[in-house]
């Protein structure tokens, strides 16, 4: 199925996080790279996940959502930044997600439904940008979760703890990994109200920003 035909059926626009595997994307030691994603869109049979990598129409993956489980199912669509998984699970299954779906609707329409053990945290509404490393290169990323001193991202690339980079318009230094992606603690704290513009892809449509920022970048 097309992203455009999804978008004309029922489906809940939902941002859940959660991590998926490819097939064939190795780290040093030979295990399958675990990335993280994000839904935009979910039914019951199929979703919409904005990721750092792409993969190919036809890759069958695994994914893994705090909200909804286990899923394992095949990409149909793609487009920059995303893709569309068609899900393969039971019919239980599938009446148990839409059972979830349709929580998880009523409850964005009605946050005082939110679970006590659930803690708000700032997530970008587009969460795909890039990271420009000291050396120049430029890579594309998925934005996890931001505060105001730094960033956690997903990535095609693992950097090492200690690596200057720069997310978007936003510099500072790999300070943990994990296997889903990174943190990156900015060198500067940042207003809430610029971290959007700073760090979206938007922000930085041209070279000399990209520039600028690996300049920035302390040695």
């Amino acid at each position: 199925m097309s992203v455009e035909r999804f978008l004309k059926q029922r489906a809940v626009n939902i941002a859940v996080d959660g991590s998926y595997t490819l097939p064939n994307w190795y780290d040093c030691e030979g295990r399958l790279r675990t990335f993280a994603c994000r839904t935009t869109r979910v039914s019951p049979f199929r979703m919409i996940l904005d990721v750092p990598v792409v993969g190919k129409i036809g890759d069958r993956l695994t994914s893994y959502f705090r909200d909804f489980g286990k899923f394992g199912g095949h990409i149909s669509d793609t487009r920059e930044g995303s893709f569309l998984l068609e899900l393969e699970m039971t019919r239980p299954e599938r009446e148990r997600l839409a059972d979830k779906l349709t929580w998880l609707e009523k409850k964005q329409a009605d946050p005082s439904l939110a679970e006590a053990r659930e803690h708000p945290r700032f997530i970008l509404p587009s969460p795909n940008t890039t990271l420009t490393l000291a050396d120049g290169s430029i890579h594309s990323c998925l934005v996890i979760d931001v505060s105001l001193s730094g960033v956690a991202v997903s990535s095609e690339i693992q950097p090492p703890v200690g690596t200057p980079l720069a997310i978007g318009g936003c510099v500072g230094r790999v300070i943990r990994t994990f296997q889903s992606g990174f943190a990156v603690k900015f060198i500067e704290t940042h207003k809430l109200a610029d971290l959007t513009r700073l760090i979206s892809r938007e922000s930085a449509p041209g070279r000399k920003l990209r520039e600028d920022a690996a300049e920035k970048v302390p040695a």
